[in-house]
């Protein structure tokens, strides 16, 4: 027992191993003749995870920050996003203001995308949003900076104190979200400061970090690729450039990371930022996917020409902070400068890069659609959710935002079928007839899928803490798309009698009922068009009477036809049988109608009717 105790050394610091040195890093170096085993102990495992719960307070303190103002102003944003975009500039404009009212560039990619796939804005348009949105963003590395000028910790117990007294206010719970946002990312930076701070201050953890980052000291162009390389591998992987700059700072601050070395990193986090948007937007429709493009091409062509100026561009950026390069890192107010000489360099990167290549945006438009081109296969008989992407945080009012294009994308779907089935109608050709009822049937098949996907999609989205406003729409948009489906349904029944009439061997309708089943068919697609104008349009432009007034229209002509027909068989115009096929038609023209009026009233917010 005694041999065995005096074979175990308890050591304070770290181990490394390097030729013939041997440092240790607080562990239990256990020595015997056979073999020696290191475990880390009770206090290295608290620093590493203190590390990295200050950077998940960090990133959820963002989030829920940028969540809460999304809430907030959400909706008077999307306008200004969909109105200011005259030209490149006040797109770029836009983009800032957008980006830093939120406080994440990803969401107002995202709103920006929905826009351009929704057609309100061109790709032209979006790409100067989004080089506005790279400016925007910086914002968020000045906010760090103020964590390093003073004890940012001592606003975070009176912010989580006010956030909570409002959370149980309803009418003033986003704000009290906001604060709690901010004091989480306020907590989690400052956590971060400490704890880099402690672990650099040990003399043995200081010489182990600074001899792994001491190997790349020599300016070279590797050394450089090899930061750029990890500053894009790491936002990547954290899914946050936020979190690797607050990283980038706190190894700059305390001394162990040199600043040409940090602002290497800092490059790389603005490329790695947009790789996750074009992984999401693999699965996305062109335009979205051109917009991902266009968002990395910006960035890697701003990385490509500072690199070349790097020196002249790094040392202006020191001039204006007043910071000299070669000040020691116990030097006080090292700190202070360091954080600014980052945030200033973020800041001045992007906007050089913006002023320079919003000239150039035609040019880069033309390169995105070359690189991405459009696919041949028919889009209108692929199912495939076009704005519904899967495998990014989003937040949940972006997320609806999204559903709500779907459902356009749907009712627009939904009219093309019943376009079919007005050629289906006049068809005489036996194989074309075929052809057409099969492509009906398959769209009924996709009117279905679509809705239960929509509708699974708006499920999740709902067991998201939401606001009000927000739980309204998803209630509206919930009826909305099943009025669509049996829309959709109305369509294939009326297919399927035109179909039994065909293959039953039915005699022909006379041509006065060839007349009347057009002009119901066409009072029907008016209904439709009016439909689509409003949901792709804003609501408060528009008169819910226009379709009133058209379903009462149908409804009367319907009445009259019911009439007619009954008077018609009896004067064997056509028979009994052909009749019923004809009546068929017309009321199902009628009930379509009907769910018209009823997803027009779904979208202005009315209450459910029961359909005549």
């Amino acid at each position: 027992m005694t041999k065995c105790l005096r074979n175990i050394t308890w050591i304070s610091v770290g181990l490394a191993k390097k030729g013939g040195s041997v440092l240790y890093f607080g562990g239990i170096f256990v020595s015997s003749p056979t073999k020696r085993v290191l475990l880390l102990d009770f206090m290295s495992y608290l620093v590493l995870f203190k590390l990295l719960g200050s950077l998940a307070l960090l990133m959820f303190g963002m989030k829920s920050m940028s969540e809460a103002l999304q809430k907030m102003a959400g909706p008077q944003l999307r306008h200004v996003l969909g109105a200011m975009t005259t030209n490149r500039f006040t797109g770029a404009l836009t983009g800032v203001f957008v980006t830093a009212a939120v406080q994440s560039s990803t969401a107002t990619t995202l709103m920006t995308v929905s826009f351009v796939n929704a057609g309100l804005l061109t790709l032209f348009q979006a790409i100067s949003v989004i080089m506005g949105a790279h400016i925007g963003t910086t914002v968020t590395a000045w906010i760090m900076s103020l964590g390093f000028s003073f004890n940012i910790t001592d606003f975070v117990y009176p912010a989580f104190f006010l956030g909570i007294i409002l959370i149980y206010m309803k009418s003033r719970r986003i704000i009290g979200d906001f604060l709690f946002g901010v004091a989480f990312l306020f907590l989690g930076l400052g956590t971060l400061k400490d704890t880099g701070f402690a672990l650099v201050n040990d003399p043995e953890a200081n010489a182990m970090i600074s001899s792994f980052f001491q190997q790349f000291n020599e300016p070279t162009f590797l050394n450089k690729l090899f930061f750029l390389l990890m500053g894009t591998v790491l936002t990547l992987c954290v899914q946050s450039s936020a979190a690797i700059m607050a990283i980038t700072m706190m190894l700059c601050t305390t001394g162990v990371l040199h600043l040409d070395q940090g602002i290497m990193l800092v490059l790389g986090e603005n490329i790695g930022t947009t790789i996750t948007s074009n992984i999401v937007a693999i699965s996305a429709n062109v335009q979205a996917r051109r917009a991902a493009f266009a968002h990395m091409a910006i960035n890697v062509l701003g990385v490509i020409w500072v690199i070349l100026v790097l020196p002249w561009f790094y040392g202006g950026v020191c001039r204006v902070v007043g910071f000299n390069p070669d000040m020691a890192s116990t030097t006080p107010g090292f700190a202070v400068k360091a954080s600014m000489v980052l945030a200033t360099f973020h800041s001045a990167f992007n906007i050089s890069n913006t002023l320079l290549l919003i000239w150039f945006i035609p040019q880069i438009e033309r390169f995105v659609c070359w690189v991405i081109k459009p696919k041949t296969l028919d889009d209108e008989e692929d199912f495939k959710l076009h704005f519904i992407t899967s495998g990014i945080m989003k937040t949940p009012e972006l997320s609806v935002l999204e559903a709500q294009k779907e459902i356009v994308s749907f009712c627009e779907r939904i009219q093309r079928m019943f376009g079919m089935v007005r050629e289906l109608l006049t068809e005489k050709n036996e194989q074309k007839f075929a052809k057409l009822f099969s492509r009906i049937e398959k769209y009924e098949s996709i009117s279905d899928n679509m809705e239960l996907e929509i509708a699974n999609y708006l499920d999740h989205v709902s067991d998201a803490h939401l606001s009000d406003e927000t739980k309204a729409k998803i209630r509206a948009m919930l009826r909305e798309i099943s009025e669509v489906e049996s829309i959709g349904d109305s369509c294939y029944n009326m297919a399927r009698t035109i179909n039994r009439k065909v293959t039953g061997k039915q005699d022909h309708f006379t041509e006065a009922q060839y007349d009347h089943i057009h002009q119901m068919m066409q009072l029907t697609n008016q209904a439709l068009t009016q439909m689509n104008e409003l949901m792709g349009g804003r609501k408060e432009a528009y008169d819910v009477n226009r379709t009133r007034n058209l379903e009462s229209e149908i409804n009367n002509y319907r009445n009259q036809l019911k009439a007619q027909n009954i008077v018609d068989i009896n004067n064997h115009e056509y028979t009994y049988a052909v009749g019923t096929i004809y009546m068929d038609l017309i009321n199902e023209c009628e009930k379509l109608g009907d769910y018209v009026v009823n997803v027009v009233e779904a979208r202005m917010g009315l209450r459910q009717r029961l359909t005549s």
